[in-house]
């Protein structure tokens, strides 16, 4: 499985890959949590690519609830059908009974994913900046793998989606959503895995080059900033330097962070301290 992680883009440590085989066997949820920007989301994009199943994602925010997320009625369509059966000889009374069925069901990511004919991957995206009862509402989903819809029942999977739920920790999570679920925490990496995602996303650099560039990265994320730079940034400022020439030089360095650090008070911190961090 790491091999095949690795082909779809996604360099991930051995106790990670132990816990994602470890939650297909068991059909269990995978709770990825950690700072932002340190793969969780692309872990869920590279397991779909993986085991080639589609990645159905649901974005979370405050105030998401069940008609965002599982489904909805389409009212204008409802609308019409009524028209039409008032203005038959059938009238209101046998129209109705047909108004909510599956022909009128608007399906959301939830609801789509456990209907699917094929198995896909169910990203449940920043789950921590859903409301608590958005979180009670998920578990039946993610312990019985169905969801009761009042006008149509109980409606269960048709095949067993893979999911991944994703949490920056800008919330506690409650202990009935983590009892459903494998946990892991992915924090930023060590030098050598930081140095394989820079070849693996940035090749054909010097390998020194790219060792002074990592270097200077975790030198950064051990400063006291209001945003630590993420693995993508990392990349994206590694690709920036090597655009302007392969050598790190103040100057070079000066240019080149807003590629790196996304606050003003953060580059001007790191542009003060640059003495100290490039030797």
């Amino acid at each position: 499985m790491k091999k095949k992680l690795g082909d779809s883009g996604y360099l991930a440590e051995n106790v990670l890959v132990m816990t994602l085989f470890l939650a297909e066997q068991m059909e269990k949820p995978l709770l990825l949590e950690g700072p932002a920007g340190v793969g969780k989301t692309e872990l869920a994009k590279a397991w779909a690519r993986m085991d080639g199943r589609r990645l159905i994602r649901l974005q979370c925010y405050e105030g998401l609830d069940e008609s965002k997320a599982l489904y909805e009625w389409n009212y204008q369509k409802q609308l019409l059908y009524i028209q039409i059966e008032a203005l038959s000889d059938k009238g209101w009374e046998a129209g109705r009974q047909h108004i909510f069925t599956e022909e009128f069901l608007l399906r959301r990511p939830l609801l789509e994913a456990l209907t699917s004919p094929q198995p896909v991957v169910l990203l449940i995206d920043e789950i921590d900046k859903s409301d608590p009862e958005f979180e009670s509402f998920l578990l039946e989903a993610l312990s019985d793998w169905q969801v009761t819809i009042p006008e149509l029942g109980t409606i269960s999977a048709v095949t067993k989606p893979h999911v991944v739920l994703t949490s920056n920790s800008t919330r506690e999570l409650g202990d009935a959503l983590r009892r459903r679920c494998l946990h892991f925490y992915i924090d930023y990496p060590d030098f050598e895995r930081e140095m394989a995602i820079v070849e693996l996303h940035a090749p054909g650099l010097e390998r020194k080059f790219m060792e002074q560039l990592v270097e200077f990265i975790q030198n950064i994320r051990k400063q006291p900033l209001k945003k630590p730079p993420s693995v993508t940034e990392s990349v994206d400022w590694v690709r920036a330097m090597s655009l302007i020439g392969q050598e790190i030089i103040p100057d070079n360095v000066r240019m080149t962070l807003t590629a790196l650090l996304k606050y003003t008070k953060d580059r001007d911190y790191v542009v003060e301290k640059l003495p100290f961090l490039l030797k």
